[in-house]
């Protein structure tokens, strides 16, 4: 290794470091009997998955996961704790707070490793035992031997949190001193934080992304999000239930080559699905080359596209299938829907949603 790439790796894992002591900081210090983070990253145990430290670049940032200080009983208990620990955090301005814009993809993530050993999105490895409760941990067996070809958005349901945090498209995080909104491009997922809140549900029922509350701590986002649907932590991952809760960690991290990288340390809680609270770090990148293609997020257009639908085999096997162009049923969502305005006249003109595709087909 040269002397610049010595160099840039050791401001790399200085980053990672640095990165462990703000969520170290954040947490708290670690009270007698407490889980260290040593123990929750332990090689094939629930916080394996991932490199850690390393170079530059896409995965050469990912700090270790913290988990909490204390054995909270619940994930309000956590974020109370935390609350009163940093006395309520910092009130931010809108010149003051921190600014996060841009277009930012998911890049290494310890959550792989949270069930699997040797982590992996697929149907491969071996379950890690003992952390999810029986009855789910069947479950996740049952969807592991059928195959991971289903995938929820089927239905064009949303992503919902936790996949949230592992989807492989872009989103954005705009901050403000009463709100943070993070839209994700697929799927409509909006989390919205609301800053020195309480929590809120008029409604009276969860919500894929549910309710997310939070309070600054200088550059830190401390979150807490509740009543949250039924999902999963990505396609083909274990299910969790209606009882899913976490704490989050969020912070702007500069590494060694001079890019920037979001990261979250995250405790998830489920009474239902997991044997004991379990700690993970996302880490995001600057999507630079969507940025310099004018990329921008758009409405998810799903509602009016029936192309992607269902099909179970004689094993019972769920399988994801979609209708390509040209083939019986297919849904061209470029032109008119005839099931969008079924009050007008079928040949009002300039109904198209896009007269350039249009011009394109009557050219052929």
């Amino acid at each position: 290794m040269n002397v610049r790439n010595q160099a840039l790796a050791y401001g790399a894992v200085l980053c990672v470091t640095a990165s462990v002591s703000t969520f170290v900081f954040a947490q708290g210090s670690a009270a007698p009997g407490a889980p260290t983070a040593g123990a929750a990253a332990a090689p094939g145990g629930p916080g394996a998955g991932g490199a850690r430290g390393g170079g530059p670049g896409r995965g050469g940032f990912l700090p270790e996961p913290v988990p909490p200080p204390q054995n909270f009983t619940s994930s309000t208990e956590h974020y109370q704790y935390l609350f009163r620990l940093h006395k309520g955090g910092t009130r931010h301005t809108y010149e003051s707070v921190p600014k996060w814009e841009g277009l930012w993809s998911a890049a290494g993530n310890t959550s792989t490793g949270l069930f699997v050993k040797g982590g992996g999105l697929g149907t491969g490895g071996e379950i890690i035992p003992g952390v999810l409760t029986p009855a789910y941990e069947a479950a996740f067996k049952m969807r592991r031997s059928l195959g991971a070809d289903y995938d929820r958005l089927t239905a064009c349901e949303p992503a919902g949190y936790p996949r949230w945090l592992l989807e492989p498209y872009v989103r954005e995080f705009v901050n403000t001193p009463s709100q943070s909104w993070w839209p994700n491009d697929l799927g409509n997922d909006m989390r919205r934080v609301y800053i020195n809140q309480e929590h809120k549900n008029i409604d009276g029922t969860h919500s894929p992304e549910g309710d997310s509350i939070g309070f600054w701590v200088d550059d830190m986002l401390i979150v807490h999000t509740v009543a949250i649907y039924p999902n999963d932590y990505f396609r083909g991952q274990p299910p969790t239930s209606n009882q899913f809760e976490s704490v989050e960690v969020w912070r702007m991290v500069p590494i060694a080559n001079g890019e920037r990288r979001l990261s979250v340390n995250v405790t998830f809680y489920d009474k239902l699905s997991l044997v004991r609270p379990l700690t993970a770090t996302y880490t995001f990148r600057r999507n630079t080359a969507l940025e310099e293609s004018g990329y921008r997020l758009r409405h998810w257009e799903c509602e009016s596209n029936e192309n992607s639908f269902l099909v179970t085999d004689d094993k019972g096997r769920p399988t994801t299938q979609f209708r390509l162009p040209g083939e019986p049923g297919f849904d061209d969502v470029r032109g008119a829907d005839p099931k969008r305005n079924p009050d007008l006249p079928r040949d009002l003109v300039g109904q198209e949603k896009n007269p350039i595709f249009e011009e394109a087909l009557k050219a052929k």
